[in-house]
């Protein structure tokens, strides 16, 4: 079954166990994909569809941080239920250990020792972790290891 199939039946389970929340987040979704389908007239595969779910994901984690400088509880507590929602939807995400342990292997790949390579470690490691770890998580670990 393919991605897009998976999120038209859950989103026909969550209409009937009325389940809003859930329900909102996959007709995002699918609005996302149908857009996207229709603008570049193209059919999007499970590999595209990781890609418009990990950036909703992204937008979601960026969202709760400013609900939470805002104090807003309310938001911060749907942001983070909506991101549980969609995290279902992307490949099993790696743990802080993994991605450090990539992150020190595609530094010795790549040959980096400054901050100078960042460029190159992060176009290496970027398609490994693509949908199965947050950017910015990667980002701060090269940062921390490039500095030390």
């Amino acid at each position: 079954m393919s991605l897009k199939d998976q999120l038209t039946n859950d989103l026909k389970e969550a209409m009937k166990n009325k389940e809003q929340l859930r329900k909102n987040v996959i007709t995002m979704v699918r609005a996302d994909i149908k857009q996207i389908e229709v603008d570049k007239r193209i059919e999007l595969g499970d590999e595209d569809v990781v890609d418009i779910i990990a950036k909703q994901v992204k937008q979601r984690r960026d969202a709760l941080d400013e609900f939470e400088k805002g104090g807003r509880e309310d938001l911060v507590d749907q942001a983070r239920q909506e991101v549980e929602i969609l995290l279902k939807y992307l490949p099993q995400q790696l743990s802080e250990e993994e991605i450090v342990k990539l992150v020190s292997e595609t530094i010795l790949e790549v040959g980096a020792s400054t901050m100078k390579d960042m460029g190159k470690v992060m176009a290496a490691i970027v398609p490994k972790t693509k949908g199965r770890a947050d950017g910015k998580l990667v980002n701060e670990i090269v940062k921390k290891y490039l500095q030390s």
